[in-house]
């Protein structure tokens, strides 16, 4: 028998490296999100967090615009001092931003793969 992996994320996760800032009850963190698609995102940080933890997230991105808010988030996942996050309740106007971030970002990695070596 083979050993399969079958992803059943829908979205594609795109690896970034954004600054967060995250909490819940009672505790609040700092870390980086090392992948984010429009459903989710993982955090590296040195903070432990607890699996089924709901918690809220601001996203600090390279532009100059303001942080993307997450008014809410499951963790769903812990290993080591990385978590994965589900996006639960995202603001519309954010939602709007975080496709155009992914968005972006899709096409980075777009041409960063076609770049021939």
């Amino acid at each position: 028998m083979t050993n399969t992996i079958v992803n059943w994320r829908i979205h594609q996760r795109l690896s970034v490296a954004y600054p967060v800032i995250f909490g819940g009850a009672p505790f609040v963190g700092e870390g980086t999100i090392s992948n984010i698609s429009k459903t989710g995102c993982s955090v590296s940080c040195d903070r432990t967090v607890l699996m089924g933890s709901y918690i809220k997230l601001s996203v600090l991105l390279p532009d100059p615009t303001s942080s993307l808010f997450i008014e809410l988030g499951k963790v769903r996942w812990v290993k080591d001092q990385t978590f994965g996050v589900e996006f639960i309740r995202v603001p519309t106007l954010t939602r709007h931003r975080l496709d155009r971030v992914v968005s972006h970002e899709q096409a980075i990695e777009a041409n960063l793969l076609s770049v021939p070596a």
